[in-house]
């Protein structure tokens, strides 16, 4: 049966609207909102978790008599549950996201324009829209730590954790990629890849399946002696042929958790160093930059390449990142006219500091 035969047979005020949200759950929630593709399990859980308290809200909190419909879910329903979210005071990334689930919401229902943008709810724009363009530099160096020497002494505390920082140095991984890695069992030779043979950069890759945003799985090539350097430790620390980075004992949320704590526990955070383990992916995404260009990336004032250098390289840091689109490299290399507004304008707040500052 088509989703729209299934929902037809459960009309509303016959059938109880949440469980109505569960079968529109079964029919959709592996979708994206955008695109045609799948979405992680964690987007999966997170999204039906709010759905559910959503439907409840309305009527626990936000004062509407019954839990309504999905299907006959309105403008007002939005507005009021926006109201609430303010005056909870919610982050605005949280009530963006809140948002972008119930966009997903309204497609399956059939309402595609019932979620607008956030200043039609009364949001600034300026906090509720997303950038896709990094406007800071990120990375440790750019921090004036110690890359080399602060991950020597992370490893003297937590082997895995300081392996774990090793390969997202040298490969540009994410936390969750890093953790779940099988350093034995994911290198691959190149004829494994798939990849053409144009494209070939080393005799081995590196898989990265499990972990990865999406659930997309890439291949990276072990192209550099640092990067042979870290699988080597990572292997040392993983013995087992099919053993992951992770300690042993403790399931996937439990290392998670430990690595965020020794990062914390190192001042690797924003209030103490300014940076974030995810400063050591910016730091990887950086460098292929300015290998690929000889200068430095438009987040660090670099001049201007020639655009199919400038290109060639984009692609190369979407693709080490694991991302579809090639500009989305600007989030971790800046873009020049970006990179310029930015600077301006912290330099204008500076001068008005200085300024506010020689008043008596």
């Amino acid at each position: 049966m088509s989703a729209v035969d299934v929902l037809a047979g459960k009309p509303p005020g016959r059938t109880p609207p949440l469980q109505v949200l569960e079968i529109l759950l079964t029919l959709f929630n592996e979708q994206h909102t955008g695109r045609h593709k799948s979405v992680s399990h964690k987007t999966r859980h997170d999204r039906a978790v709010f759905l559910r308290r959503f439907l409840r809200d309305l009527q626990a909190r936000a004062g509407f008599a019954t839990i309504p419909d999905p299907r006959n879910l309105g403008g007002r329903h939005v507005q009021a549950m926006v109201d609430l979210w303010r005056s909870d005071r919610l982050a605005a990334a949280t009530i963006q996201t809140y948002l972008s689930f119930l966009r997903g919401l309204a497609g399956w229902i059939g309402k595609p324009g019932l979620v607008r943008k956030p200043a039609a709810y009364g949001l600034d724009m300026a906090q509720y829209q997303r950038h896709e363009v990094a406007r800071r530099d990120r990375t440790w160096s750019a921090a004036g730590v110690a890359i080399e020497p602060l991950i020597e002494e992370i490893c003297a505390y937590d082997v895995h954790v300081g392996a774990a920082l090793r390969l997202i140095h040298a490969f540009g991984l994410r936390r969750k990629e890093a953790v779940m890695m099988r350093p034995h069992a994911c290198v691959v030779p190149f004829g494994a890849t798939g990849i053409a043979p144009e494209r070939r950069k080393a005799e081995f890759y590196l898989w990265v399946c499990q972990g990865s945003k999406g659930g997309r799985p890439r291949y990276l090539p072990i192209a550099t002696d640092e990067q042979a350097r870290a699988l080597t430790y990572a292997q040392e620390v993983a013995l087992a042929r099919e053993a992951h980075l992770s300690r042993p004992g403790r399931d996937l949320r439990q290392n998670l958790n430990r690595f965020s704590y020794v990062m914390r526990r190192f001042g690797l955070s924003l209030k103490e160093r300014g940076v974030t383990g995810h400063g050591l992916r910016h730091e990887a995404l950086v460098a292929v930059w300015i290998k690929a260009t000889g200068v430095a990336p438009p987040i660090r004032g670099g001049p201007t390449v020639a655009r199919e250098v400038g290109d060639a390289a984009r692609l190369d840091i979407a693709e080490l990142a694991g991302h579809a689109r090639r500009r989305a490299a600007s989030a971790y290399i800046g873009s020049a006219g970006v990179t310029d507004a930015a600077n301006a304008a912290n330099a204008e707040n500076a001068a008005n500091v200085d300024v506010a500052s020689d008043d008596p």
